[in-house]
């Protein structure tokens, strides 16, 4: 759909705004709002239940939490009245949302500013704030250049230059945004839910595959472990020890510069941080690492170099995510390593680990770092069928996978593409580069 623009325009004198609306007002943002810094510290949440917008909450759910306050070990900002929060983390990620006081002591996160709107529409700076115009600003105004850890000065928050139409005019564009945003974000809730439905078919057919064979006529039998149920007859289920050898990885000493020499660091050592090459489970072979470790910090640790064809499994913190190694390479301790036999290949042994998930998620222990312990990893039982079933198995998930994987691709380029567009409409709307006035009176008129 083609939106009208406005009558006229004017320069607005502020370059990453560019023109607006003639009768909109150019001001501060601190012109239209109030702030609020009234504080409780940790000790006087404790045993009360507490209304908390966390970070991590905004994030996930665009929302806050009730929580118990004896949970909460830093001081917070009081929640009294209606306001706007703004994160000052990392403003390209955009953690905002409007924070209401509720039934219970209400509080946010000291990382958040508060926007307290005198005469404003609440949604209409709810929607600025979203806006990609916005964020490119806050992000243009970091105090850090490290990437995980930006930060916006809440001055800059506060000061920030806006244009601002007529107070009815910004509740015809918030209430324009609401509806048009429903109908977006309905579309990429029903992707989402057909992405999960396709994560689920991958998974199922990835422990067909490992547990059942590509037989179906095959006779079956009891395979004594719960996670298998049966197995073709002519498997052998066996301890995976027993068929690859097992090598944990390690850290040479952070504290000896001498075995951390950039020069001397020649040898890939697959981290955590390199984890995200294998999350989404489609990779199989990773070549690469972010970090390498040296000749000596080898020597002199429990660390060793593995050889190609290696199948990792991460085991603390992200725990469960598998992949082969592609070139020779040292791990850290948050790994262990199987070095595969004559009677299993390294590909058919990455999709059983693959098929593990929920064995996995019952197995790890720890709230906030989870571990599988190594007596659990020793204990691993697996269903070891002949070599050539194995490599038909490889090739049969593979082909599967393809398709599927075909399908998912196009189910997030969609998703981006609606994400995309529901970016594009806010920040046109909330900048007068398009004209919704006749379109909502419109719509309340049918």
């Amino acid at each position: 759909m083609t939106f009208p623009r406005y009558p006229a325009y004017k320069p607005s004198g502020v370059e990453w705004l560019g023109e607006v609306p003639e009768h909109w007002n150019l001001c501060r943002t601190d012109a239209v709002i109030g702030s609020c810094r009234s504080t409780i510290n940790a000790d006087a949440l404790a045993q009360r239940p507490v209304f908390h917008y966390s970070i991590p909450a905004v994030q996930e759910t665009g929302d806050g939490q009730l929580e118990d306050g004896s949970d909460i070990d830093s001081g917070k900002l009081v929640v009294t009245e209606p306001q706007v929060l703004v994160s000052k983390l990392n403003p390209r990620k955009g953690t905002v949302c409007i924070a209401h006081p509720h039934d219970v002591l209400t509080v946010c996160s000291s990382e958040f500013v508060p926007l307290l709107p005198r005469s404003e529409d609440i949604r209409f700076l709810w929607y600025i704030v979203q806006s990609e115009n916005y964020r490119t600003r806050l992000e243009s105004l970091v105090e850090s250049a490290t990437k995980s850890h930006q930060r916006a000065a809440p001055s800059d928050i506060y000061r920030l230059m806006w244009s601002f139409p007529p107070r009815m005019e910004q509740t015809t564009i918030a209430t324009f945004l609401d509806r048009e945003t429903a109908k977006i974000d309905a579309l990429i809730a029903e992707q989402q839910r057909l992405i999960e439905l396709l994560k689920e078919k991958r998974q199922a057919v990835i422990s067909h595959a490992v547990t059942k064979g590509p037989n179906p006529d095959a006779p079956m039998k009891n395979s004594g472990v719960e996670w298998l149920g049966e197995v073709p007859e002519h498997w052998t289920v066996m301890p995976l020890r027993l068929a690859a050898r097992i090598e944990s990885g390690h850290t040479p000493s952070r504290s000896r510069e001498d075995y951390w020499v950039a020069e001397e660091c020649i040898y890939p050592w697959f981290t955590l941080g390199d984890v995200w090459q294998i999350r989404d489970g489609r990779t199989e072979y990773v070549f690469e690492t972010q970090e390498k470790v040296s000749q000596i910090g080898l020597e002199n640790s429990a660390a060793r170099l593995l050889p190609a064809n290696t199948v990792v499994l991460s085991r603390t913190a992200s725990v469960g995510f598998s992949g082969i190694l592609g070139a020779a390479m040292a791990t850290t301790q948050d790994f262990v390593n199987w070095i595969c036999g004559p009677r299993i290949s390294p590909e058919y042994l990455l999709y059983v680990f693959r098929a593990m998930v929920k064995e996995f998620e019952r197995l790890k222990y720890g709230s906030t770092h989870n571990t599988i312990y190594m007596p659990d990893i020793f204990s691993f039982r697996a269903p070891v069928p002949p070599l050539d079933e194995q490599r038909e198995i490889v090739s049969m998930v593979r082909e599967s996978l393809r398709q599927l994987d075909g399908s998912f691709d196009d189910l997030l380029k969609s998703q981006e593409l609606l994400q995309e567009r529901r970016s594009a409409l806010i920040s046109a709307a909330v900048t007068g580069q398009i004209d919704v006035r006749g379109l909502v009176a419109e719509a309340g008129a049918a």
